[in-house]
């Protein structure tokens, strides 16, 4: 859309256009003119736009006498500027009451079948770092999950998988997401740069089209605990988008209701939920986990249930740190 201010009809003020995106500071940009001056042609520089913050103005000039950068110009510059850098700030604004930078959450994953029982078949982490990383010129929350397979099950099926986001600490959205993934005989690396104003995420293989505010699979965690679940019913549905291997899946989260759980730091108050999962190889049923998550300002899961083709699994919390509230907290 062009955008046009004629400020005023005589001079020194000039009539402007918006162009195109340029580098953050403000100049006045030329461009060679030529002129018939008596007999000869004469070529001099001409003033053709300023540029104010992140904005180039084309100038279009009404008056013969040339355009000089001086104190009627920074005057334009200052009346314009605040309009043009609007724009700008695209973002949306998410506030961010459960988490906090330092939280750490471990988990112990139980393996359940008619060969193994309850055994231990790993360990997950999810850790917020305590600095912020700026990606963009914005500051971002830098998160790293972990998971490490044990015991038997690093000889038939070793894992060693790491996933790190870095999500807007405003918008609560990622700009970045990395993947390591090593489980078995299988292994995948990714990179993913988000450009949400452009809805393009750009991966190590492809880019494609995101929708707006998209998450990936961790960030996707942290930006749930942030919903208000107060007035929340059973069988309500809350929504979210989230980018992986190249694609784009629509999931929803299910609420079941509310619940005490015992766990090794005692009986939690806790709200029960049912995240939909991809139809495949592991899930036959797209509703197979039941996660308890407690019903505080923290928002952590505590307990995950889930069947698989073979046996069933389990995932408890065993050791925090790093809490935004004391647990229990309302």
């Amino acid at each position: 859309m062009i955008f046009r201010s004629q400020v005023l009809t005589s001079p020194p003020w000039r009539a402007f256009k918006k162009s195109v995106l340029s580098n953050s500071y403000l100049k006045l940009v030329h461009a060679p003119t030529t002129k018939a001056v008596g007999s000869m042609d004469v070529t001099t520089l001409e003033p053709t736009a300023l540029v104010v913050g992140l904005q180039k103005i084309e100038v279009t000039q009404t008056f013969n006498k040339p355009l000089t950068l001086n104190t009627q110009h920074l005057l334009i510059c200052l009346f314009l500027a605040p309009m043009l850098l609007l724009g700008q700030t695209d973002f949306r604004s998410v506030e961010n009451n459960t988490f906090q930078r330092g939280e750490l959450l471990k988990y112990r994953v139980f393996y359940d079948s008619w060969v193994t029982y309850w055994m231990t078949a790993g360990y997950g982490t999810t850790e917020i770092a305590p600095k912020p990383v700026i990606i963009n010129g914005r500051k971002t929350y830098h998160i790293i999950v972990e998971g490490k397979s044990a015991n038997i099950f690093n000889v038939f099926f070793k894992v060693r998988d790491k996933f790190e986001t870095f999500m807007d600490e405003e918008a609560l959205i990622p700009h970045k997401f990395i993947r390591y993934t090593r489980e078995g005989g299988y292994k995948k690396d990714d990179t993913v740069y988000f450009d949400h104003k452009a809805e393009k995420a750009v991966s190590m293989r492809k880019v494609k089209h995101i929708t707006p505010n998209v998450q990936d699979i961790v960030s996707a965690f942290y930006y749930i605990r942030n919903l208000d679940f107060d007035t929340a019913e059973v069988g309500d549905k809350y929504n979210v988008d989230f980018f992986l291997d190249d694609s784009l899946y629509h999931s929803e989260i299910a609420f079941m209701g509310r619940e005490t759980i015992k766990t090794d730091f005692g009986k939690i108050n806790c709200m029960k939920f049912k995240p939909r999962v991809a139809v495949g190889e592991v899930f036959a049923d797209p509703y197979p986990m039941e996660m308890w998550v407690t019903d505080d300002k923290n928002k952590i899961p505590v307990l995950m249930k889930s069947a698989v083709f073979i046996g069933s699994v389990k995932i408890e919390l065993i050791e925090y740190r790093g809490l935004r509230w004391p647990l229990g907290s309302h």
